[in-house]
């Protein structure tokens, strides 16, 4: 079973919205999700562990196949330390349809325990920190009013910012409607609903209204 301490040595150079601190709160959401939902627990564990292993690249192709990536590194490390194909593949079933942009769903428990849990840190409080951080990281402002183009399909217009407020609009709104498990969407629905007040008040303030 991977330890925490190798863990860290794997996000070592990971962006701040994708580092070592995003795995630490997902283990602990998902250690819960997991004896809630009645879910292996060692499965879940090396799962989240090695989800983001490989993301540190800054090459935008490599981020978007990072789950790929993930996955080969977990079957590879899992692999050498024993374990037998059928509990390898459910970790990489885990780690390859955790992303809410692939449209892959999880289908096992231990999937739906991943998926839940990675996007809880997505939302609330600290969903919306990360969001805001992200935009800066990519140096985009954390606020432009979208256009019509983007509120009616949710794809940006020719030399179109994608802010925070996008991302806002575009994943981290849906979240709540895409829990797998009973679980999350308990969670999802207090973090959902600080989230939506925050963008609210944050257009507000902007445009001048409020």
């Amino acid at each position: 079973m991977p330890t925490i301490e190798q863990a860290r040595a794997w996000y070592r150079s990971n962006n701040a919205v994708h580092d070592f601190d995003h795995v630490q709160r997902v283990f602990h959401l998902a250690e819960h999700l997991a004896a809630a939902e009645g879910a292996d627990v060692e499965i879940v564990r090396a799962a989240v562990l090695l989800h983001d292993a490989q993301s540190a690249s800054g090459d935008e192709n490599a981020r978007l196949a990072h789950h790929e990536a993930a996955a080969q590194f977990a079957g590879d490390l899992l692999s050498g330390e024993g374990w037998s194909e059928e509990r390898i593949q459910a970790v990489q079933d885990c780690i390859l349809t955790h992303r809410f942009r692939t449209g892959e769903a999880p289908q096992s428990l231990e999937a739906k325990v991943l998926f839940d849990a990675d996007k809880l840190d997505a939302i609330g409080a600290i969903g919306t920190a990360r969001a805001l951080a992200y935009a800066v990281l990519d140096g985009q402002p954390i606020y432009a009013e979208p256009s019509e183009t983007f509120r009616q399909t949710l794809e940006t217009e020719p030399g179109e910012a994608y802010t925070a407020y996008h991302e806002y609009l575009f994943k981290l709104s849906r979240i709540k409607d895409r829990m797998q498990t009973a679980s999350g969407r308990a969670i999802a629905t207090a973090r959902d609903d600080y989230m939506q007040g925050f963008f609210n008040q944050l257009r507000l303030e902007v445009i001048g209204e409020k």
